[in-house]
């Protein structure tokens, strides 16, 4: 009998001047490695085949010492040091032995500049005491969490896994680390989400904030400020991590894809669209900061009175929408709900805070708003929200509607609509599609998308059904892997995981709807005891 335990972790480093949180995350780019034989022995076989450019370079390697390799191709290069010495092998590196019980091996790949780099060798106990210092801050993170309840495991994952998407310098938190994993198995629909969308900005910061992280929800607050503020007409839906704002999308025909699913793209067009949804979250993200975290000052403010006029100005107009489909404009009723939040929030920042607005405009806005989402956004004839203005189609999107304010769940234009979306766009698992019979542009099929699912869950919450709502919760938990983790879109008829992953959007639900199904089900104890 033999076994072996393989730990894999990014170190954190030391941080002499901040006492209250003595370890960050670096910014070298390391992942270290340690191997231990802990009954019997085994054969050790390390490879290591660096290569740039999404594979389309493959660098040029050599050893620098018997235990230290360098590669380096274009713009990249990195080391790798291994405790057990290395050998040349197809353009890349290989270590072999024989580990007996409690022996270990330890390995480090790092990221270097290929015009600097250091070379230096660590021995086991600097990597011990690494492991031992980005253990204590994991923990110390995880011991920030508020939340006591049940699926504190699921809840406690997922706050983790927004940490680990979030990039320390700005504090911007990536959809997914990943790009080009379908939506459908061997189908196109295969995107870059390596970029942070404002979208996500007011979920991360209510999300975060529930569970006591008012750091990241800080830091998240002040990346949106910093990536956004100018023309509020320049606004993207989604930027790079560094602010970047040009995010082209080209296609990598050398690379056959996830399971034969191409094209691989890099980049995401969507980034040039059209969509008024975005205004309203912005505003909707200043508003929980200012009621969770900390005051808006007045520059900010001064941007986001920019940010209400352009709404004023804009918000007749037809948009792409938030499903960034390719086929076209229309009057999206999830963007008009949107632009009815951007004036709302406006609003309640004024009053709360004193701030400078024309408050009886913009109430009249907001009115005129609702009254013509609720004109030309219901089909009287169906009595149900729809896609958009003209259209018969249902949206899972407005099951986002009692979610930010705008109707009562069991208003009964709502009510319906919650029983129609779980008759027309439900799965037997009640597991939610975004739409169906829509032409967005897009060849082929998609799987039933999370967070619509949990915003199913959410709206059944609101309607005191909370053991349909637990049955569907559970349901989506039994879809995360064994780590925890969940990606975008689940396949309806395997229950296998589709697009991008661990999906930001998926995690943030699994906080929410947990938080709020315990506080739900508390008040109905509070009530069944009075």
């Amino acid at each position: 009998m033999a076994s072996a335990r393989l730990t894999d972790f990014m170190p954190v480093h030391h941080d002499e001047d901040a006492p209250i949180e003595p370890y960050k995350v670096g910014e070298s780019h390391q992942i270290m490695r340690i191997i231990e034989c802990t009954e019997g022995s085994i054969a050790l076989n390390l490879e290591c085949h660096p290569r740039f450019e999404y594979g389309g370079i493959i660098p040029h390697a050599h050893l620098e010492r018997p235990n230290i390799g360098f590669a380096h191709g274009g713009s990249g290069a990195i080391s790798l040091y291994c405790s057990v010495p290395l050998r040349m092998v197809e353009g890349g590196f290989r270590s072999e032995g024989t580990l007996r019980q409690g022996q270990k091996a330890f390995a480090i790949v790092t990221y270097e500049s290929r015009f600097s780099y250091d070379s230096k060798s660590l021995n086991s106990a600097e990597i011990e005491r690494s492991l031992a210092e980005a253990t204590a801050y994991w923990q110390n993170w995880s011991d920030i969490c508020t939340y006591d309840g049940p699926y504190e495991e699921y809840v406690l994952r997922s706050a983790l896994t927004l940490k680990a998407l979030t990039y320390a310098p700005s504090g911007g938190m990536v959809a997914a680390p990943t790009t080009s994993l379908p939506e459908s198995i061997g189908g196109e629909r295969n995107w870059d989400y390596r970029y942070t969308w404002i979208r996500d900005a007011s979920f991360a910061i209510y999300g975060l904030h529930i569970l006591g992280y008012q750091r990241e929800a800080r830091a998240f607050r002040n990346w949106i400020e910093w990536a956004t503020v100018g023309r509020p007409r320049d606004l993207n839906i989604m930027y790079g991590l560094g602010g970047e704002r040009r995010l082209t999308e080209v296609t990598l025909p050398e690379l056959s894809g996830y399971r034969e699913s191409a094209p691989v793209r890099i980049g995401n067009g969507a980034y040039s669209q059209f969509q008024l949804d975005a205004y309203g979250e912005l505003m909707d993200s200043a508003h929980l900061y200012r009621r969770f975290v900390g005051p808006i000052d007045e520059e900010y403010w001064s941007y986001l009175r920019n940010v209400v006029n352009f709404v004023l100005d804009h918000w007749r107009d037809p948009d792409e929408g938030v499903w960034e489909a390719r086929s076209g404009r229309q009057h999206n009723v999830f963007s008009k709900a949107w632009c009815w939040v951007a004036l709302d929030r406006a609003i309640k920042m004024v009053n709360a805070l004193g701030l400078q607005g024309d408050v009886d405009h913009w109430k009249t806005v907001r009115a005129e708003i609702r009254e013509q989402i609720l004109a030309h956004g219901f089909d009287e004839e169906r009595g149900v929200f729809v896609q958009a203005y003209g259209s018969d189609l249902l949206d899972a999107s407005n099951l986002m509607l009692p979610l930010i304010g705008f109707i009562k769940a069991d208003d009964p234009r709502m009510l319906a609509t919650i029983r129609a979306t779980q008759r027309e766009l439900t799965t037997e698992k009640g597991f939610v599609y975004r739409y169906r019979g829509f032409d967005d542009g897009l060849p082929g099929d998609e799987g039933t998308f999370n967070i619509c699912s949990f915003w199913l869950c959410d709206n059944l919450i609101l309607l005191g059904e909370l053991d349909e709502a637990t049955a569907l919760f559970e349901r989506l938990l039994d879809h995360t892997n064994d780590l925890g983790l969940m990606s975008e879109e689940i396949d309806s008829h395997s229950g296998e995981m589709l697009g991008n992953f661990p999906q930001a959007f998926s995690h943030l639900s699994i906080i929410n709807t947990a938080v709020q199904l315990q506080r739900a089900r508390l008040r109905a104890a509070r009530r069944a005891k009075a």
